[in-house]
């Protein structure tokens, strides 16, 4: 406890003495705020309404309209929790192995898993204010709040363990950015093609990103091929193999005794 305590208070001061890299902390809310207020669908659903043709046909439209249309916030969440956070978590894993600190913290005896809780929950924590911002955004509250948040933190949890798994595969920042960048695009804009296309949908469905935005559209939209617990236990496995995986590279590659 003491050691992840110790990680933590060094990583909150290494985020502090680079304040510019908190700006992807807010970036991703407020694009999510801006591209949602661009589309005006009240504008649209006036104009259906406009249409000569008969009510039925006319609510029929309007259905569609709003069934089809992009949740910037779904979209932008998903962006955030995938491609967004997995390159930060890599660099700063790779950072401490190039700075060798790594190696001496598990020469002292810390453990995989007190490395990892103090060093990822310092990313977690400025998340947790990030996914407030989406929560805000899409006026998200009570039972809707908690179910977002609750998906948006198990996303999180699973970037972070994952960013940390390739961090520690590269020597140095730079490897880590070239190594994580590709795999971070993939799980953030997998599911936004998933959303066009039933197949891709399909490839993409036992990955915890995916998971996020359809427990997303579930609450926009209220329906879902699932239920809310079958997508919430994908995340939960998704975390659980992967901290397995975290743990098995961390000892592989000779940082522990």
């Amino acid at each position: 406890m003491n050691a992840t305590k110790a990680i933590f208070k060094k990583q909150l001061k290494a985020t502090g003495a680079n304040p510019e890299s908190l700006i992807q902390f807010i970036i991703f809310p407020l694009l999510a705020w801006a591209l949602g207020a661009m589309i005006d669908t009240d504008t649209m659903v006036a104009d259906f309404a406009a249409l000569p043709l008969p009510y039925y046909l006319i609510d029929t439209l309007i259905q569609e309209m709003q069934s089809s249309m992009p949740n910037m916030v779904t979209m932008q969440a998903t962006i955030f929790a995938g491609m967004g956070l997995i390159p930060v978590v890599a660099a700063i894993i790779a950072d401490d192995i190039e700075r060798k600190s790594l190696r001496f913290l598990s020469m002292a005896g810390v453990k995989p898993v007190a490395y990892l809780l103090g060093a990822g929950s310092v990313v977690l924590l400025l998340a947790f204010f990030s996914s407030m911002g989406f929560t805000l955004v899409d006026r998200f509250f009570g039972r809707d709040m908690l179910i977002f948040m609750g998906a948006m933190l198990s996303a999180v949890v699973g970037s972070i363990v994952l960013g940390a798994t390739l961090g520690i595969v590269c020597r140095n920042v730079q490897a880590a950015s070239g190594l994580s960048m590709p795999i971070a695009m993939v799980l953030g804009f997998g599911p936004i093609f998933a959303q066009l296309n039933d197949r891709v949908a399909r490839i993409f469905n036992p990955f915890y990103t995916q998971q996020l935005n359809v427990i997303a559209d579930y609450l926009n939209l209220g329906t879902s091929a699932n239920p809310l617990w079958h997508s919430f236990a994908i995340m939960w496995a998704n975390i659980a193999v992967l901290v397995v995986l975290f743990t098995l590279v961390y000892r592989k590659k000779g940082i522990v005794q």
